[in-house]
């Protein structure tokens, strides 16, 4: 782009940048007015006294049609060379190697910073593949993130150091991270190696170290955010030390979030210890001020019911006025939910509702994957004991459901079945619209 567009883009309503010059323009008038006010205005006479001469004196050697001109380009190539280095000192200051001109910059945080409040409810890899994707289109974000995690590093921290999980919780902080690239790789490093270190990701030890030092997981979330810019905020769902449990079809209970997801029988109750943990108050903020909620895509039993475990946020999103959408997967999971279809997914929500007594329906609108078309691969996946979920429009309509269909894989063609983020991201803002009536 030539600099004379760029610079046009200047002028482009809602920067908040024309108007401040102006007002510097102004205030500088008004100083050198005050100064010769005090000065009992003599500075004025002889500025004007010499600018008289001034100009008398440039008309006798070039006429007016000449001179008129020629000052009048000396005086915008003066301006615009003083605030093209002034705002590309600012850029370098700002930006020195994200290759972005600062008039694009301004323009996207101002549509980001205007972009509606989401709250996306959520754990594992498909939380943090949503907010890595509705990052695009708002800064106002809020993950609300399940710490019932018991298996890998951050089971491992949890035993050892007594923390809270911190694996699903470094995920959604990278995923919203606007810094360098290199910082938000070495937040997500895993050691490959070395005794007591190997299997542990750099961001968990790191928000660990923090939570030791501030006491608190909470606090050592709002110190991370800010060394990693992240767009919005990351609240845990409960500060409570909370352990999952399981009742099988079969009669048997299991205990732990790592072996509710390798069940040997379908799980039909879903609890925690402590019982009915309480919420963040940042968390309960966030839903009360949300335009829209958003459940899924993750686990059905590990990652989204742990959520709905906690009264408060249960109570919290039935109080609120914000369209509620539920996100399905789109394979099931071995041991967790095989033979559920999206209308049985929706059912164990429900279920889960009904035990904390909540009869109301908190999630009527689903968004699910179009059919899949790609059989090699879904062949592959049904290999290892998984199945696309299937939907029953007809019948979820029936049964009162919104029900949008979508590519959610995206349209390229890749070597997994896995949400992608824009893709996913574009169906939630086009859901948003339509129930804003936009």
């Amino acid at each position: 782009m030539s600099r004379s567009r760029r610079a046009v883009r200047w002028l482009q309503p809602g920067l908040v940048v024309k108007r401040w010059m102006l007002t510097s323009g102004i205030g500088l008038l008004v100083l050198l007015l005050g100064a010769a006010v005090w000065a009992d205005l003599k500075p004025i006479y002889w500025f004007l006294e010499s600018l008289n001469w001034l100009l008398k004196n440039i008309t006798t050697v070039m006429p007016r049609a000449i001179t008129g001109p020629l000052v009048l380009v000396i005086g915008g190539a003066l301006i615009w060379l003083g605030q093209s280095r002034s705002f590309g000192s600012i850029q370098q200051a700002l930006a020195p190697e994200k290759g972005t001109e600062l008039v694009d910059a301004l323009l996207a945080q101002r549509r980001l910073n205007r972009g509606p409040a989401i709250v996306a409810i959520g754990g594992g890899t498909g939380l943090s593949t949503l907010l890595s994707g509705l990052k695009r289109y708002s800064s106002n974000l809020t993950a609300i993130v399940t710490v019932a995690d018991d298996g890998g590093s951050s089971g491992v921290l949890r035993r050892e150091l007594g923390v809270q999980p911190p694996g699903d919780i470094r995920n959604c902080l990278a995923a919203l991270s606007t810094e360098e690239p290199l910082l938000t790789r070495l937040f997500q490093y895993r050691f490959k190696a070395g005794s007591g270190l190997e299997g542990h990701s750099f961001g968990n030890l790191f928000l660990s170290a923090l939570t030791a030092i501030t006491g608190s997981l909470e606090s050592a979330i709002t110190a991370s955010s800010r060394v990693l810019a992240v767009q919005g905020q990351v609240v845990p769902a409960t500060n409570a030390d909370v352990r999952l449990w399981a009742e099988l079809e079969n009669g048997e209970r299991i205990e732990g979030e790592s072996r509710i997801g390798q069940a040997s029988s379908p799980i039909v109750r879903l609890g925690c210890t402590p019982d009915r943990p309480p919420a963040l108050p940042r968390a309960l903020e966030a839903i009360a001020h949300a335009d829209l909620i958003v459940l899924g895509p993750g686990s059905l039993y590990t990652s989204l019911l742990p959520n709905l475990l906690v009264p408060e946020l249960v109570e919290a999103i039935s109080r609120s006025k914000a369209p509620r959408l539920y996100i399905c997967n789109l394979m099931t999971q071995p041991g967790e939910t095989d033979g559920l279809d999206v209308g049985g997914h929706l059912r164990a929500i429900e279920a889960q509702l009904a035990s904390l007594g909540v009869e109301q329906r908190l999630f009527s609108a689903v968004l699910a994957q179009e059919s899949l078309e790609d059989p090699a691969l879904v062949a592959h996946y049904r290999n290892r004991g998984a199945e696309p979920v299937i939907c029953d429009l007809g019948q979820l309509r029936n049964r009162g459901y919104e029900v949008t269909l979508a590519p959610l894989q995206g349209g390229r063609p890749s070597a997994t079945l896995r949400h992608d983020p824009r893709s996913l991201a574009l169906a939630v803002m086009r859901f948003f619209r339509r129930s804003k009536g936009q």
